[in-house]
């Protein structure tokens, strides 16, 4: 069975149910916990790549020793072809590794379920294309992309926060969004936190509720096709 390194960089936030998609779909994953002192291999071994998110810049090494380790394995994967697929830090990553910009404190944060677009240049994408042209999604940033790498295609974006999906070559995806997260998630947000930014936690969760059908649907979905594409070893 083909196995690919997720990179954890929270406690909180594991491979959720994108994990467990890629298992049904024939992949096994292996994650490393990095944030509690894990080691990360300094080769990359696995047939992918998965780097989640966490509350760091890409280049946060202070705060995250293991970034630089997790860089060089983005770097190994962009250089030899192994699929790829970051959400959120690790989509940022992605960019940064690939020669975009990534700013912290960018602007409005996006929290809850919001709605994302996808733009024309999904049409010929293995893992986006076909999608609904809007799909919510659970977001949870402030920090963005806010130059893409040279010769990355723009795939989905949002009013606040453009950069939402990008492919960067033929397997490597970045996404600002969390597809991994259940509704239930948001129920573990700091509450104070979220009332300062003048927003309801009951409300930011009651929406992600009822989004759920359709993001579960659209993410799951995405999951089986970059499974199928660590399974090809194919664009």
């Amino acid at each position: 069975m083909p196995r690919v390194l997720v990179v954890q960089n929270d406690p909180d936030g594991g491979p959720g149910r994108f994990g467990e998609w890629l298992d049904a779909a024939g992949v096994a994953v292996d994650v490393v916990t990095a944030f509690d002192g894990s080691a990360l291999p300094s080769r990359l071994e696995h047939d992918g790549l998965i780097v989640l998110g966490g509350g760091y810049l890409p280049d946060d090494d202070e705060k995250a020793p293991w970034l630089p380790a997790t860089r060089a394995l983005v770097d190994q994967a962009l250089a030899r072809s192994v699929p790829f697929f970051g959400i959120c830090l690790g989509g940022q990553m992605l960019a940064a590794v690939g020669g975009g910009k990534v700013q912290g404190d960018a602007g409005a944060p996006e929290r809850g379920s919001t709605s994302i677009t996808m733009r024309a240049e999904t049409a010929d994408d293995v893992v986006f294309g076909g999608l609904p042209a809007a799909v919510p999604a659970i977001e949870n940033h402030i920090d963005a992309i806010t130059a893409l790498p040279p010769g990355a295609v723009w795939l989905a974006e949002t009013e606040r926060c453009p950069y939402q999906a990008f492919r960067l070559g033929d397997r490597a995806w970045g996404v600002q969004f969390h597809p991994e997260a259940r509704p239930e998630r948001i129920q573990q947000w700091d509450v104070e936190n979220i009332r300062r930014q003048g927003l309801d936690l009951d409300e930011l969760y009651a929406a992600a509720v009822t989004d759920d059908p359709l993001s579960r649907a659209t993410w799951s979905e995405v999951a089986s096709r970059f499974a199928t594409v660590v399974k090809d070893g194919r664009p």
